[in-house]
């Protein structure tokens, strides 16, 4: 197998799920708005950015909205999220996901975040994962959100590593995508492991530890 040195993960999926509580802060605002929001809507907002998301949640609204409209939304939004998050902790981080992130480290591997949140910073520190990585890139440093590869991108470039030696861990399909555009090989699990354009279809994060020995 090739020689890789480097393993930039997704985040909410991956590491940890935050999707119960990006569901009920989008539900809140859609109820709010009247529009019909439901678990088929919110699949489709997996790996995608907070505006994007807003978006495809007001293709189903009667009425338009300014872009000024659009802004208060999106921060209804998240300050709905981030109040959910707070309730996050350690025990949020399951066994698994810490026991392979420790082998690979140990290993040698250079463990980087890849995720189009902006709330990126503060979900690491709520589950214990506060200064753990080599590199963190997030919404918060980026232009354009997945299946765009610019995450991933800067995510290769602030451990010093070119995407051909980098694989990327997702369980999005727009993620997915952003790493083959990227150039990066790709570890798909969750709601995207069979998707055709990953190298590896993981049945659980632990499978790493098979893949990068």
């Amino acid at each position: 197998m090739k020689n890789y040195q480097g393993i930039v993960f997704d985040l909410d999926g991956v590491i940890c799920s935050t999707d119960r509580f990006h569901y009920l802060a989008w539900k809140k605002l859609a109820d709010r708005l009247g529009i019909p929001f439901d678990e088929q809507v919110n699949n489709r907002l997996r790996g995608v950015s907070r505006m994007d998301s807003l978006e495809i949640i007001l293709e189903k609204s009667p009425r338009t909205y300014t872009q000024e409209e659009k802004e208060k939304f999106a921060e209804e939004k998240n300050a709905a999220y981030r109040e959910l998050l707070g309730e996050m902790s350690p025990a949020d981080l399951s066994v698994e996901v810490r026991d392979t992130l420790d082998t690979l480290r140990f290993r040698g591997y250079l463990l980087a975040i890849g995720s189009s949140s902006k709330n990126t910073p503060f979900i690491l520190e709520r589950i214990g994962l506060g200064n753990y990585f080599d590199a963190v890139s997030d919404g918060n440093n980026i232009s354009h959100s997945k299946p765009d590869p610019e995450v991933f991108l800067k995510g290769a470039e602030m451990i010093g590593l070119d995407p051909e030696v980098c694989a990327v861990v997702e369980d999005a399909h727009a993620g997915v995508e952003g790493a083959v555009r990227g150039g990066f090989a790709c570890a798909a699990m969750g709601d995207a492991r069979d998707d055709p354009r990953a190298q590896w279809h993981l049945n659980s994060f632990s499978d790493l530890k098979d893949i990068f020995l």
